[in-house]
């Protein structure tokens, strides 16, 4: 063989044994595209840096919401309140002390709130949780979907109805009377100014009296507006809403 040949031969085998010893093995992939068998330095200390520990949970209500305002001396009646609820749920729900910084407020609130959602009422308590949830899901509040959620979970027995009706109510399984009542409940949330006699009437087709039509628009206007509230302030619902009758 010439010698010219050898020493050409002799530099290729040369320079591939170069390149097999180097820094870049490459490899096919799908696609047809190469990439480098060796992660890059810069690449390769990165994952090195990566912590493999499980990064701590933070506690989702702290604070309860975003705004700067010093809690002021409960009334005996509120301390009370404050108390049954500590002793009945193991703690206070979150909204609760978010108004505690003026009893001319807290008050009102919590009454109108029991009267609502808890009085004498042709509406069962499910169904106004119902309501509140539809609702909330329509503003997309976090806090009332959180806490009321639970609630719905808790009074039906039924984890997937909470989520259906968090999600979207009209994926649930409901019965003529609770699917009107939602879409009466969530037209008045989404557009007031369209409700009109036909809408009252189709309640009234499912066996509402203008009484519960009543407690229907009044839970679904309380939601409203705690719904805007909680949002204009970053209220937090408590993280023990989250596990409840899962």
């Amino acid at each position: 063989m010439p010698k010219a040949n050898k020493s050409a031969k002799t530099a290729a085998k040369a320079a591939i044994a170069k390149l097999n010893k180097g820094q870049l093995v490459l490899r096919a992939i799908k696609g047809g595209k190469a990439a480098s068998a060796k992660m890059p330095a810069a690449r390769d200390a990165a994952a090195k840096a990566i912590s493999t520990k499980p990064v701590p949970a933070v506690a989702d209500d702290v604070p309860v919401i975003g705004l700067n305002l010093e809690a002021t001396k409960l009334s005996p009646a509120m301390a009370a309140y404050f108390k049954k609820c500590q002793d009945k749920l193991g703690f206070v729900p979150n909204v609760l002390l978010a108004y505690a910084f003026d009893m001319a407020k807290l008050e009102p609130f919590v009454a109108m709130y029991n009267e609502l959602m808890l009085g004498d009422s042709g509406l069962s308590k499910l169904e106004r949780e119902m309501i509140a949830v539809a609702v909330s899901s329509q503003n997309r509040c976090y806090y009332c979907l959180t806490a009321h959620g639970a609630a719905v979970r808790q009074y039906s027995g039924n984890p997937l109805l909470g989520e259906h009706l968090v999600m979207n109510y009209r994926v649930a399984r409901l019965n003529k009377r609770q699917r009107a009542m939602l879409d009466f409940a969530v037209k008045l949330t989404a557009s007031p100014w369209s409700v009109e006699e036909g809408d009252r009437e189709r309640l009234r087709r499912v066996g509402f009296t203008d009484r519960e039509i009543w407690d229907i628009s009044a839970v679904a206007s309380f939601f409203n507006m705690s719904n805007r509230v909680a949002s204009a302030t970053d209220m937090r619902p408590n993280t023990a809403y989250h596990g409840q009758a899962r």
